[in-house]
């Protein structure tokens, strides 16, 4: 009996492969590459099966889809696709799509999508489930009334007794907590100028700049460490504390933006300068913290020298960052209001939480306390700013493990928890009976409502149990049960993934490749460990592919690498070989190994049919190319063959079945003499040569002498190959 087929195609090539195969079947046949004109050949004829390009332009083919799954779900839907689009897949699967179909287009891939088609559902597997004896709405409704006046009871003495006297600490231990993230992220600071410092006076060449004094070349190394780790101010001293050279970083400006000045004598009378200057080392080492005033605001410096190799002191570098930006980004992290307090008198100096005339300086009794006993008592002080009440806790600022440069605050709002009001035992007692039965009411509803919910996710899960994947569930509520429903969707949803990408990994070898990998997965002849071994390395680069990128927008980009290995993967495929990966546009392969081993002669000649097979598709492609007025793309393609090692590489969870060795390392280096050619060539060795043996002569070979690789200390022979004169069938 013959079927009425629908085909919505947008490359006609591919389409013509679809209508014969039907029409030789028998089937009556309708072809079309525009969606309009898809939906009238589907509400005129009704036909009994759609085969849809999933890639076809704009929203309507998934219209299309809804159409034929409302009005006439008896229509059977097979969607192709040249590449994987796991997006559209899943819109796909959502609107009851379950057989994909992929380019190339086969008679074996084609019977493959139409037996699925024809499966059908597997048996009900629901009369094997056990049957239901006590139900759950019983189980949790006869121990409730129980439950919930034990619970009512306790809940009541402990809200009295503990939990209403237990905010206060809670609220204690957060604020100290804030004070010692606080503290963590000054030294955690602290240590990324000191790297910063000993990056720039141990970089080649600082030493000789400083010690000449030549400004313009220090600026040409400080300014990418100052753009790449955002430093606000560099600063360069010579021995007498003058700026050699000094790049400060614009405020709200671009991250590039840094203006430099020299000369600057601000930091020349500086008691931490001096100590570098003079060679001073305490037990700590020879850099030193300290927070300068200067004319551009007040700033957290730590200095250090520039030493030359013999160890003289040449001169000095300070890192500064403001004290604004300082306790900006630790309200960013900590979410607690930052005040930096002067040590001498104890006026704030920076703050995030104080407004203009809100301002509680700290007493000076209070610094001397803080300073002096830092380590055996917590201070804390309530503030109210604004109408809201706060709490700060104050602590000492140190610098270089121990060094007191002022003092920080860390304080958090007092909200309505902390001060709750005093509830007594009789009202929680006279609230808890009032409530009881209230409960018990509630229990049976609240039982209700997770069986119910739990009802249609055991309903989903036998569905799922027969193999139905487009059964969803769905979530009512908030509560666990509601999350249940969602974890059994994302559940399907994994497991239609599951089957999209084990697709996908079917795709990237040959159907006869995948066979054969999986038999000798089962064989164990296949060893993942590693073995060595002599094949065929075949690799390929499109020339100044970079420079071709820079011009055009990263989805075109993507499109032409698509087009371009959808012509190219195929040809490596049928002439049995395997795509090893892909890097960018460079792509590796190799014969002889899988699906079986072959003989270096055997592997040899494979690759270079292959070769000459690319060379001739990309001549192709690049004439299409130019009448689109698009860039050629000039392709280098390597030929070697040798000893190398094939086994898994990665991780006990994610394993790559790849190739390594000199051979493969040798024929990238060969990419560089394709180079020279100024169109697509094909460059082979001259142990591939020898490897032919007699089945060279297929082939032309035109000497390129020795070359010397870059890492490889022999010399190489190197041919370029030809197709013969009588153009050999591939």
């Amino acid at each position: 009996m013959s079927n009425k087929v629908l085909i919505i195609q947008s490359n006609i090539t591919s389409a013509k492969i679809l209508v014969d195969f039907f029409s030789k079947r028998g089937d009556k046949v309708w072809l079309t590459t525009n969606i309009p004109h898809a939906f009238a050949l589907f509400k005129n004829e009704n036909p009994d099966l759609v085969i849809l390009d999933l890639h076809m332009t704009g929203n309507q083919w998934l219209s299309l889809l809804n159409l034929i799954h409302q009005k006439n779900p008896d229509t059977q839907v097979i969607v192709t696709n040249k590449h994987p689009d796991l997006k559209r897949e899943m819109l796909a699967k959502d609107q009851g799509v379950r057989v994909f179909l992929r380019e190339p287009f086969s008679p074996q891939w084609i019977e493959n999508a139409l037996q699925k088609l024809k499966l059908g559902a597997p048996p009900d597997r629901s009369s094997t489930l056990p049957k239901v004896r006590v139900p759950m709405r019983i189980k949790i409704i006869l121990p409730y009334i129980l439950l919930t006046l034990v619970f009512a009871f306790a809940s009541a003495y402990l809200i009295t007794q503990y939990v209403l006297e237990s905010f206060r600490d809670r609220y204690t231990n957060q604020l100290i907590d804030a004070g010692k993230v606080t503290s963590d992220w000054m030294v955690k600071e602290e240590d990324r100028i000191l790297n910063n410092i000993r990056l720039l006076a141990n970089t080649e060449g600082v030493p000789e700049l400083v010690e000449s004094g030549d400004a313009t070349h220090l600026r040409d190394v400080l300014l990418p460490v100052a753009i790449n780790y955002q430093e606000e101010d560099i600063e360069i001293l010579d021995l007498r504390g003058i700026g050699l050279i000094s790049l400060r970083h614009r405020a709200g400006s671009a991250r590039e933006d840094y203006e430099a000045f020299q000369g600057d004598t601000n930091f020349a009378d500086e008691v931490f300068v001096k100590k570098i200057i003079q060679q001073q080392i305490d037990p700590i080492g020879d850099k030193f913290a300290e927070l300068v005033h200067v004319p551009w605001g007040d700033l957290f410096y730590i200095a250090g020298p520039i030493l030359k190799s013999d160890g003289k002191t040449v001169g000095v570098i300070l890192i500064g960052k403001s004290i604004t930006s300082l306790i900006r980004q630790i309200r960013q992290d900590t979410l607690a209001h930052i005040t930096i307090y002067n040590k001498n008198d104890g006026n704030p100096i920076a703050s995030t939480l104080f407004l203009q005339k809100d301002i509680y300086p700290v007493p000076s009794e209070m610094v001397n306390k803080i300073l002096l006993f830092q380590d055996k008592e917590t201070n804390i002080r309530p503030l109210k700013v604004a109408s809201t009440n706060y709490s700060e806790i104050l602590g000492p600022w140190e610098a270089r493990w121990g060094e007191d440069l002022g003092v920080i605050g860390v304080a958090l709002s007092e909200n309505f928890l902390i001060q709750p009001a005093v509830i007594t035992k009789y009202q929680v007692f006279l609230f808890v009976s009032i409530a009881i039965l209230g409960i018990i009411v509630i229990g049976i509803l609240v039982a209700r409502q997770i069986t119910q919910p739990l009802a249609k996710v055991v309903q989903a899960s036998v569905q799922v149990a027969q193999g139905n994947l487009e059964v969803k569930v769905h979530p009512e509520g908030n509560d666990e049960v509601a999350v249940l429903a969602h974890a059994f969707n994302y559940m399907v949803s994994g497991l239609q993934e599951g089957f999209i990408y084990r697709d996908l990994l079917g795709r990237t070898v040959s159907p006869e490749v995948r066979e054969a990998l999986r038999h000798s997965f089962s064989t164990g002849n296949l060893r993942l460990e590693g073995q060595n071994t002599v094949a065929t390395v075949l690799m390929s680069d499109i020339r100044d592919f970079t420079r071709i990128s820079e011009k055009e927008e990263p989805t075109t980009i993507l499109h032409w690498l698509n087009e371009y290995f959808g012509e190219i993967v195929p040809i490596i495929t049928r002439h049995n070989g395997v795509v090893d990966k892909f890097e960018g546009d460079a792509m590796l392969a190799f014969f002889g190994i899988l699906p079986t081993p072959l003989s270096p002669k055997e592997s040899t000649y494979h690759a270079c049919k292959a070769a000459l097979k690319m060379l001739a598709t990309l001549e192709r492609i690049n004439s299409q190319r130019a009448m689109q007025e698009e860039p050629s793309l000039i392709t280098g393609i390597s030929i070697n063959t040798g000893m190398l090692i094939a086994g898994s590489l990665g991780t006990s969870d994610r394993l790559n079945y790849t190739i390594i060795g000199d051979t493969v390392n040798t024929t990238q280096r060969m990419q560089e003499i394709n180079r020279s050619f100024g169109e697509s060539g094909i460059v082979v060795s001259e142990n591939t040569l020898v490897a032919l043996g007699d089945r060279r002569a297929a082939f032309r070979f035109e000497p390129l002498g020795e070359h010397a690789l870059k890492g490889k200390m022999d010399m190489l022979w190197v041919y370029r190959m030809w197709p013969k004169d009588t153009e050999l069938k591939l």
